[in-house]
Parts: C-alpha cells; structure tokens; sequence
C-alpha cells in the first residue's frame, strides 16, 4: 500500500504534515522536516496498531512525501 505525506505551511508559521489515507494521522512542526518526521512517526504506529488489531493484513508500505 502506497501512503503519501502532503506538507503544506500554514500562514501562522508552522509546518503541517499529513497522511490523508490514514485518519488522524497529522503534526505541525517549526520546520517541514520534522513535520514530515512527526507524520511518518505517527502513521507507522497507527499501521502497527492497525496490524496488532487484525484490522488489515500484513503488507508491503511505502511513505513518499508529496509537497
């Protein structure tokens, strides 16, 4: 399954990341690194818990960041 991080600034200032296909999956960040980081972090533990859960079936992920 292919998961993409959409990162766009906010007028305030900050970064946001997010994985649309993964709900709730989003983090805002001073930078779009570390928004991007924070995104990728959280959607990897939502998988696993997904996973641990038997809600989906082990697959092959991939995470491309899309800006």
């Amino acid at each position: 399954m292919n998961y993409f991080v959409e990162v766009e600034h906010e007028t305030d200032g900050r970064w946001m990341a997010e994985v649309p296909e993964l709900p709730g999956v989003l983090a805002y960040a001073a930078t779009s690194d570390e928004a991007v980081v924070k995104a990728e972090t959280l959607a990897l533990r939502v998988m696993a818990d997904r996973l641990e859960q038997g809600e989906v079936k082990a697959q092959t992920i991939h995470l491309a960041v899309t800006a």
